[in-house]
């Protein structure tokens, strides 16, 4: 991702070779697809855990020169935009998926198959072409759900996914609970099929049993791989103090063991390494004493990064130097509002040129993304209630010490204690863009701001209860939760 000084938004793909990471295994199998065979080549990586355990990951991928173009490019790029494209991408995932567990016997092996979205929902046609029977596929699965957002939900025509896959699918697949209107309807497959659901926090579990009323679906709320995130400024000192806060990320909950000068420090470094970087992209000399807050993700309309330049006289009068703003986040390239988004921002920091420091930095990623979670001083998070699953980006920053600065939807309506571990913008049962901003104006100028300039030992306080919430938003404790729950 490039961004020009009036905010436009270019994308290149750099080409990427996966056997330096990835292990190729030493066979294919076809998949047939568009009336012909496919090749899939698959790769392999052991990531090993924690405690020594080793996951093997498998990559699917169809560049391979016995393929014609056409097929050698269905992996070469996620979301291209083409149905088609994405059908048959879906498939692979799919039908593929399991007869890659078939080529490698251990199909039979697998309790459970966890689907993450309905992406990955024709495995479930696999697995009935394998059993023959719908409650026995039923009884190996499981589906979340991660959005309630309409556009995470792929639908195809029915006829369309008939000539594309035509001798993959049954014939008898116009149940009415999958195909409405002669679309297939990729989520409603994936939970017909599962013996279980959830959403991905409390809010949205309640949120998705409303969409899919016809499913029991219940949540468990995302979680971050905590010694992943925590930065290394930070990672040191719990090492030093908390020995065992990496296996067991319930050690956190002896921050207090820590001496506030210690984590005050610590974060300090991880701010100075931060605004480094941030100044070293754009000329507008960020200062590691000023009150800085972040907002960095997905440029999706829902998120309303624009709350925060509603009333621009009204921003520039209760910054008076004391505040500055780093945004970072991509847009998909087809989402042409995503990049209008981008471009407001860029015009408003462009605006407040000379009054309040705005910067974006382009080329939005994991590194970059935990180093503005861990280097800022609030985390900012406006999105339109109930349209955030969970978010974990709030959660990372929570886990750095990081208070957030949020509206009560995903997981921080679980997570909030207002004024103890951050703040919650606006009224949850009334959701509206003026009230939000306005509230947020608020809490900037008459808490937030007086608390960090003016009380120490209280902002130390909530950074200590920022770590200790981001305890309950761990990968490990989620995982511990879909083990007893579901799997």
């Amino acid at each position: 991702q490039r961004i020009d000084e009036d905010g436009n938004q270019t994308e290149t793909y750099p080409k990427f070779d996966p056997e330096p990471l990835l292990k190729k295994l030493n066979f294919t199998f076809p998949l047939h697809l568009r009336g012909r065979y496919v090749q899939v080549e698959v790769y392999k990586l052991d990531y090993p855990g924690l405690n020594g355990h080793i996951l093997p990951i498998y990559f699917m991928d169809t560049d391979l020169e016995s393929n014609s173009e056409e097929d050698r490019i269905i992996s070469l790029r996620l979301y291209s935009g083409n149905k088609d494209d994405r059908i048959i991408q879906e498939a692979i995932l799919g039908f593929g998926g399991i007869q890659l567990l078939k080529h490698l016997n251990i199909l039979e092996n697998i309790e459970t198959f966890h689907m993450n979205e309905g992406h990955c929902s024709f495995l479930t046609l696999e697995l009935l072409e394998e059993y023959k029977d719908e409650n026995s596929v039923r009884e190996k699965c499981h589906f979340t759900t991660h959005t309630p957002v309409p556009a995470g939900h792929d639908h195809f025509s029915v006829e369309r996914v008939k000539n594309l896959l035509h001798d993959l699918i049954p014939d008898n697949l116009n149940l009415p609970s999958l195909v409405q209107n002669s679309r297939l309807h990729m989520t409603e497959l994936g939970l017909y099929f599962s013996r279980s659901a959830n959403g991905v926090s409390a809010l949205h579990g309640k949120v998705a049993q409303a969409q899919f009323p016809q499913y029991q679906i219940g949540y468990i709320t995302n979680g971050v791989y905590h010694p992943y995130w925590v930065c290394p400024q930070l990672r040191k000192i719990f090492d030093d103090y908390l020995p065992e806060w990496r296996k067991e990320g319930k050690k956190l909950l002896d921050i207090d063991s820590i001496p506030d000068e210690k984590l005050l420090n610590a974060h300090a470094l991880r701010k100075r390494s931060l605004l480094g970087y941030a100044n070293a992209q754009v000329q507008k000399a960020l200062s590691r004493n000023v009150l800085t807050i972040g907002f960095a993700r997905r440029a999706a309309t829902y998120k309303r990064a624009h709350l925060l330049f509603s009333d621009i006289d009204r921003l520039v009068n209760l910054s008076q130097g004391q505040i500055q703003f780093i945004f970072a986040g991509k847009a998909h390239p087809k989402d042409d509002r995503g990049k209008d988004i981008i471009r407001e921002i860029v015009a408003n920091a462009n605006r407040l040129y000379g009054k309040v420091k705005v910067i974006f930095l382009e080329n939005y990623n994991m590194w970059l993304g935990r180093l503005i979670t861990s280097g800022v001083d609030i985390w900012l998070n406006t999105p339109l209630r109930p349209n955030e699953a969970s978010g974990t980006s709030g959660m990372k920053a929570a886990l750095n010490g990081v208070p957030n600065l949020s509206v009560l939807d995903g997981w921080w309506a679980e997570g909030c204690d207002h004024g103890i571990n951050g703040w919650a913008i606006g009224n949850p049962d009334t959701p509206d863009d003026e009230a939000d901003a306005n509230h947020l104006y608020e809490l900037l100028e008459n808490e937030i701001i007086p608390l960090y300039y003016s009380n120490t030992s209280k902002w130390i306080s909530i950074m200590k209860s920022s770590i200790k919430t981001g305890v309950r938003f761990t990968a490990q404790r989620m995982i511990r939760d879909y083990q007893e729950k579901y799997y």
